[in-house]
């Protein structure tokens, strides 16, 4: 079943995209361009470098933010502002990571979840794989 997780679809929004509205999806989806509404996912978020989101709120499992976001952001596995990035509004997550050079205004709520993975009955290896970060990813 794990296996099913990893096989998600991965749509990109390019750079010359613009999209107004509300966006509802439960794959995973990169932002490279420019969003302007809400966005109520159950797959993974990335907003890359130079993207822009204005959102009333932003809901997905995981967000990872390079760009620029203003607004609510809500994910129940984990939010990462990477280096450079600029955010402007409320988050509430289970986990958060914070890159140096962020630009952050706004509260923080954490969301209490228990983990997934049954410490004991899994391979260290495995453990560490599942807990890897993007800017820990030496790609």
């Amino acid at each position: 079943m794990a296996e099913d997780k990893q096989k998600k679809n991965l749509t990109v929004f390019g750079q010359e995209t613009e999209f107004d509205g509300v966006l509802e999806f439960t794959d995973n989806l990169v932002i490279t361009g420019k969003f302007k509404g809400e966005i109520r996912a159950t797959g993974d978020l990335e907003i890359e470098k130079g993207a822009v989101c204005q959102v009333e709120k932003m809901t997905a499992s995981s967000i990872v933010i390079s760009g620029s976001v203003t607004g609510d952001i809500c994910a129940q596995e984990r939010v990462e502002m990477c280096n450079g990035s600029l955010v402007h509004g409320d988050v509430k997550t289970a986990r958060i990571r914070i890159a140096e050079n962020v630009e952050f205004e706004g509260e923080i709520s954490m969301l209490e979840k228990e983990p997934e993975t049954n410490l004991f009955s899994v391979a260290s290896e495995e453990y560490k794989n599942a807990l890897l970060l993007k800017s820990d990813d030496p790609r």
